[in-house]
Parts: structure tokens; sequence; C-alpha cells
């Protein structure tokens, strides 16, 4: 039976439970042989690190020269062509539009660039790691 005080009051709370554990476990993602050869860092797993190193040296090693002939071929540009020195672009010298203007969108493009490719070099990397040695497509 109610007293009419006890309308005003909140229901009562339900008891508190103590969790120990999750109800289910997540499946667990089965190891194929090549990652164990990683693992154990068997010479086959050291010859797939070297391929993923040589891969991620090859495009930083390209990026890098690309660079450098950007950054060494401007000046010599400008100093073969000395008319190119001479000329401006809307009021302000040729040489400082192009140095300071298009060459820091055109790092941070090749920046850009290099993140997809070091990415996708990895994602390559990962997809023959994990593959099921069963799942073979010719």
């Amino acid at each position: 039976m109610t007293g009419p005080g006890d309308r005003d009051r909140p229901p009562a709370a339900p008891g508190r439970v103590l969790v120990t554990a999750p109800r289910a476990r997540a499946a667990r993602r089965p190891r194929y042989p090549v990652t164990r050869e990683i693992d154990e860092q068997t010479g086959l797993g050291e010859a797939y690190m070297r391929s993923l190193v040589r891969a991620q040296l090859r495009l930083a090693v390209r990026l890098c020269l690309m660079l450098a002939c950007v950054v060494i071929g401007l000046p010599a540009l400008f100093a073969l062509f000395p008319d190119l020195r001479a000329q401006r672009f809307l009021g302000l010298p040729l040489v400082w539009v192009v140095l300071a203007g298009l060459i820091y969108p055109a790092f941070v493009a090749c920046g850009w660039w290099y993140v997809r490719q070091a990415e996708r070099n990895e994602r390559d990397f990962a997809e023959l790691v994990d593959r099921d040695p069963g799942d073979e497509t010719p």
C-alpha cells in the first residue's frame, strides 16, 4: 500500500552488478604461416621485411631525387636565362613568385603523394602477409 508521500519519491534503483569478464569473446584472427615467419624472425620473414623496407626506400629515394632536381634546377634555370629574372608577375619578380608561391604547394603535394604511396606499400605488404595460404589464385 502506498501513502500520500510515496508518489513524489523516485523509483528504487536496481541493484549493482559486478562485471568481471565480457560475456562473449571476440573472434581471434587466425595467424597464417607468413605472420609467424615474421614474428619468429626466420629467413623468410626477414626476406619479407627486407622487401617492404626496400620498397619504402625506393619510394623515398625517387621523391628526394625529384625534389633535388627541382631545388637545383630552378636556380640553374634562372641563372641560364637571365631574362626570366627580369620578368614580373602581378608586380612581383617572377623568381619570387615561383620560389615563394609555387614551390611550397608543390612540396605539400609531393608530401601528400609520398604518404599515399608509402601507405599503399604497407597495405600491399599487409595483404601479402595476411592472405590465407589456402586461398591461392592463379
